[in-house]
């Protein structure tokens, strides 16, 4: 068995995609050192779902909450909705995927910024993390997290960071993390290199948003969990460190931040 540790912090392990092979798909994952996978809700109506692969596996866990592309399905899910079922649920360790996503026209900015500000109340009350969806939204993601940490103070980490660096510096400074797919390694993404090097190692996950955006070398395929060692080995090589060290930080982070999380490296 690989003896690295690695947590895919962003999966869609619930996705048709995998419907053919998901077995094999998780065993993948443990043999390249991928031990824990984080799936991730895109809506609130698919949690029995997304629960039941977390009792087939004993080291998936969940979130629970509603995408901003979905937004105007699940407009009304309250806080004390998500606070519900996070609280009666174990494996479910976090509140999201939420956020704000103006590249697509499927729901509108006020839905989105409802739907989101919703999430952030929960993640404030459980004390679980919010995982946000930014996509070209940096000025009003900026304005959100700036006033909803006014008013008090929420776990959160920017998941699939293509923003800007401003966003990643803000939200680094208002307590988050930053998480690192495989768009990490693609040949056209210097800056998004260079915004990982200056994110502080003690802020940083890695994921794989799988189905999606699979690293090099299997770039234009469907992704899955097992390819986060990839991203994982760029990461190693923007920071300067090895990649048993970039696995080392990255878990812990992932457990610091989402504490709900039993540390399977100790059981």
């Amino acid at each position: 068995m690989n003896s690295l540790f690695i947590v895919d912090s962003h999966c869609h392990l619930d996705f048709p995609d995998f419907d053919e092979d998901r077995d094999l798909v998780v065993q993948r994952a443990a043999e390249n050192g991928v031990k824990l996978l984080l799936t991730i809700s895109t809506t609130v109506a698919k949690i029995d779902t997304l629960l039941a692969l977390t009792e087939r596996y004993a080291n998936v866990f969940a979130t629970v909450g509603t995408h901003p592309n979905r937004a105007a399905d699940e407009p009304d899910v309250p806080a004390a909705r998500l606070i519900e079922l996070a609280s009666k649920n174990a494996k479910i360790v976090g509140i999201g995927e939420a956020g704000l996503d103006y590249y697509y026209d499927k729901a509108t900015p006020q839905t989105q910024e409802r739907v989101f500000r919703e999430h952030i109340a929960a993640a404030r009350q459980t004390g679980l993390p919010l995982v946000i969806h930014a996509r070209s939204a940096d000025e009003d993601m900026e304005r959100i997290l700036t006033e909803e940490t006014a008013i008090g103070a929420f776990p959160f980490v920017l998941h699939c960071f293509s923003s800007g660096k401003r966003l990643a510096d803000v939200g680094v400074e208002l307590g988050g993390y930053v998480s690192f797919s495989g768009i990490l390694a693609f040949n056209r993404s210097l800056d998004i290199r260079e915004i990982a090097d200056g994110v502080p190692l003690d802020r940083l996950l890695v994921e794989t948003d799988a189905p999606y955006l699979a690293p090099p070398p299997y770039r234009g395929k469907r992704n899955e969990p097992g390819y986060t060692r990839y991203t994982a080995e760029v990461l190693a090589t923007v920071k300067d460190v090895d990649l048993p060290e970039i696995a080392r930080a990255t878990s812990d982070n992932f457990f610091r931040l989402f504490s709900k999380t039993p540390d399977l490296r100790t059981l």
